[in-house]
């Protein structure tokens, strides 16, 4: 006999449907599986076959074949053992002739039959729901990351038993209640405070303005300043991501694996920060098969990079078409895919490789062949796609231990809020979102200086040496600065200060 079950497969961050057909033919017991599957796949076979024992079934005598359609696209991974052992459960009649090529299944079996969760469940169920599928049973583990999926009923099952049970009709699963975003948007909170970072004036407003922009940034100082505090206290003043942004960062951490067991759709903006140690492949994603990489995991988010001079020469090249591109594309021998990833970059450094350079605290042992030798680890053109740049130096006891509590995170991600608001107004018939995205075409629309603040510009490109690139990140800056203060004119003012943020060009590298 003949049964079909219907799955989904991962290309990518998208699904691609799978229809699983089993045929149970008289002969020497065997289980065959064709269409293209990977080593994981083949192994289903012993994990069905036990599941199916172990869950009270009997395991056919039979010469089975199971085909996973279309034949010609790799399958990859365990999600496809829960329709394998459903499909040979109907072809041997032990589930009732029923129509389940409209009901989407995933999940892998273990050995007594019990569900465990899948990666990717996100981009499979949302596939399948754009192309019309209404029912979904999936391990319990993955029910909470596709709460928020509309117009899909979801049945969460612990094992291999109760989703017969539920075909049969005898137990049914109780669906799944699916929930609106906003309830999720509100159980969520930042990791960390700014209300914990005493003092750093200067680093606070670079902060402000970084995220207000959406800009990228690099922070400059001694060890122990508060670099790394203050790049994680980032995501908590970015705005809310909105339910297309959550959907689109949780498919990439969901086909990355990196989602806990049960978590539910990402309300929280990410915040990667991998080792300087790390290769160019698990920066920009690859392995056999073209996963993503730590900037795809920042999609939406933030990237920050810990002792940015230590990271390889190669790994911070590779950074440079993201940054510029917002996407990154991956080709492996086995698989080919295009990740998101518009990022916000926040990097940090020591000035010296003993990190005292410069300070008003110890005094700096590195000779300046060092010191210049440890500069040039960072490009030109790496430090040109940086549009802030800010000293961090040691806080004085003083201030460590003043009374007065410093700023909280809400309080300055509501300017930060009120700038972006101003900047999706204005660039509502363009394809970007924040002043950090602007082209050449639109800065000379949306960037118009006065004859003063064009001066100052132009005295500042040429004392400092400028490339063209900088000059427009400048103008991007004084943008957001404007936009803070809710002015729709660059003000000189807005220009100078703008300048400053790129002052450590000057200092360090020139």
């Amino acid at each position: 006999m003949l049964a079909r079950a219907l799955s989904y497969g991962l290309s990518g961050v998208s699904g691609f449907k799978v229809m699983v057909e089993v045929y149970a033919a008289n002969g020497m017991p065997s289980l065959d599986i064709i269409g293209l599957p990977d080593a994981s796949v083949k192994e289903s076979r012993d994990r069905v076959q036990a599941a199916i024992t172990n869950s009270g079934f009997a395991m056919p005598i039979a010469r089975l074949t199971v085909n996973l359609a279309p034949a010609d696209v790799k399958k990859e991974g365990p999600a496809f053992d829960l329709p394998i052992a459903v499909s040979i459960l109907a072809s041997t009649r032990q589930l009732p002739e029923t129509d389940m090529s409209h009901t989407l299944m995933i999940g892998e079996l273990s050995l007594d039959g019990t569900l465990h969760p899948v990666r990717g469940a996100l981009p499979m169920v949302i596939s399948a729901s754009e192309a019309g599928v209404e029912d979904v049973i999936l391990p319990a583990g993955n029910a909470e990351e596709v709460a928020c999926i509309q117009g899909i009923r979801v049945f969460p099952a612990r094992n291999l038993a109760q989703v017969v049970g539920h075909l049969r009709g005898t137990e049914p699963i109780p669906v799944q209640i699916q929930r609106s975003y906003q309830e999720i948007l509100a159980g969520s909170k930042p990791q960390v405070d700014l209300s914990q970072v005493q003092g750093q004036l200067g680093a606070r407003r670079a902060l402000e303005v970084a995220a207000a922009g959406g800009h990228n940034m690099l922070m400059i100082g001694v060890p122990g300043s508060g670099k790394t505090m203050l790049a994680r206290c980032l995501p908590g003043i970015l705005p809310p991501l909105t339910f297309e942004e959550a959907l689109e960062t949780t498919r990439i951490h969901s086909i990355a694996g990196k989602l806990k067991p049960g978590a539910g759709l990402m309300a929280v903006r990410p915040f990667s920060a991998p080792h300087h140690s790390a290769s160019v492949a698990s920066l920009i994603g690859g392995g056999t098969n073209a996963m993503p990489g730590s900037v795809s995991l920042s999609h939406n988010g933030v990237l920050f990079l810990d002792e940015l001079p230590e990271f390889s020469r190669q790994a911070l090249e590779a950074l440079r078409q993201p940054l510029e591109d917002g996407m990154v594309s991956v080709t492996r021998v086995h698989n080919q895919a295009q990740y998101q990833s518009s990022f916000m970059l926040v990097a940090s450094m020591n000035p010296c490789p003993c990190g005292y350079y410069g300070s008003k605290t110890r005094q700096c042992r590195c000779s300046q062949h060092e010191i210049r030798r440890y500069l040039d680890r960072v490009s030109g053109p790496l430090l040109d796609r940086i549009d802030i740049q800010i000293e961090v130096d040691a806080v004085p006891v003083q201030e460590i231990n003043q009374a007065k509590p410093a700023e909280s995170s809400a309080e300055v991600a509501v300017r930060v809020r009120k700038a972006r608001e101003i900047q999706q107004e204005r660039y509502r018939q363009e394809k970007i979102h924040c002043n950090a995205q602007l082209d050449s075409a639109q800065l000379r629309r949306y960037c118009v200086l006065d004859p003063e603040a064009t001066a100052l510009l132009h005295v500042a490109v040429e004392r400092m040496g400028m490339s063209m690139r900088a000059y427009g990140r400048v103008l991007k800056v004084a943008r957001t600065i404007a936009d803070l203060r809710g002015d729709p004119k660059i003000t000189t003012g807005d220009v100078a200060e703008a300048i400053q943020f790129r002052e450590l060009d000057q200092k360090y590298w020139r």
